[in-house]
């Protein structure tokens, strides 16, 4: 029995005790797009990630106990409609869950956890030249034809 649990793919909420395993592939993420962010940034996103009052949420990918990916996604409201929307924030993998479904897997939890509390949508960004990811993203959602513009603070 305990081998085929093995190489199976759980997705989870974040648990306290996860901040360790959390903490590389969110560094990973922020290397990959370039960014660099203060630690108390960090240190603020990861305990709203796990406060049940706030409108973020996480999940981890785990396979044999090891986290091997992260999503992170917020609620909020819409002017255009009656339930909110759900944003898809962040999406990352370690580089041996690449091309292995788990990207898809987090981007299928999001769906659901979205749609049962009551969210029209799922949405994202991605950067133009992240072709990569929007391989799987041609496959699981429809692009939206927007351009985002953006004024920093």
């Amino acid at each position: 029995m305990a081998d085929q649990q093995k190489d199976t793919l759980l997705i989870r909420p974040f648990a306290q005790s996860d901040r360790e395993e959390w903490s590389p592939l969110w560094q990973g993420y922020l290397t990959f797009y370039k960014s660099t962010l203060a630690p108390d940034v960090t240190d603020l996103t990861w305990k709203r990630l796990l406060d049940p009052a706030e409108p973020m949420h996480g999940l981890a990918a785990v396979i044999d106990g090891e986290i091997i990916g992260i999503v992170h996604y917020l609620y909020h409201r819409s002017t255009w409609s009656t339930g909110n929307y759900c944003y898809l924030q962040d999406l990352f993998t370690s580089e041996k869950a690449r091309n292995q479904g788990v990207g898809r897997a987090l981007i299928e939890a999001v769906y659901e956890k979205a749609q049962a509390d009551g969210a029209s949508r799922v949405y994202w960004l991605t950067q133009e030249t992240n072709t990569t990811a929007q391989a799987l993203y041609e496959k699981v959602a429809a692009r939206s034809g927007f351009i985002q513009y953006r004024k920093v603070f």
